[in-house]
């Protein structure tokens, strides 16, 4: 009897490429269970966390009362391209004035405060924003979302949602 006959079978009942197919799939089934790998990681995650500081700007947002809500030492939440990044503390909020440019008879510039009524419920802020984020590479990370100057922000709290734009970013010691 011969190990291989005319038709391929190993000793008359198996087909090498049976064997060769389910070989394989126990190699898998062994790998997967065996040697699982570190599956969901990511370069941020083995990242160190260091406090960053962001500033953002938020222009023309229509609200007539934002001082009640956007107050130092309150917390926010972060959204960066539509993921929710955590919560971030208000460490300063600074309110810019509404000003225009007015020409002057003598052809000169004066600026001076917007006189018009809906002025007074659009408002513009530089706000800045503490938390603790993964740094790879000198970028900071908020949950697995880049932060860099022209990032949009959408902060969102139980009384309001807007968007505003990185202006500036820095990363603090540790002892900070």
């Amino acid at each position: 009897m011969a190990i291989v006959d005319a038709q391929g079978r190993l000793f008359g009942r198996f087909s090498i490429l049976d064997l060769g197919a389910g070989l394989v799939i126990l190699m898998v089934i062994f790998g997967i269970f065996f040697f699982p790998g570190k599956s969901g990681s990511s370069i941020a995650s083995n990242a160190d966390r260091l406090p960053v500081e962001v500033d953002v700007l938020v222009r023309g947002l229509n609200a007539s009362n934002p001082k009640d809500f956007m107050k130092e030492g309150a917390k926010t939440s972060v959204i960066v391209r539509k993921q929710p990044t955590g919560d971030a503390t208000l460490t300063s909020v600074r309110f810019l004035p509404r000003n225009m440019a007015v020409t002057q008879p003598d052809g000169s510039l004066k600026i001076l405060p917007d006189p018009r009524p809906e002025s007074a419920i659009s408002n513009d802020m530089v706000l800045t924003l503490r938390n603790n984020a993964q740094v790879v590479g000198g970028t900071p990370i908020f949950g697995g979302e880049k932060v860099k100057v022209g990032t949009t922000l959408e902060l969102d709290g139980p009384t309001y949602n807007f968007a505003s734009s990185v202006i500036a970013v820095r990363i603090l010691d540790k002892k900070s």
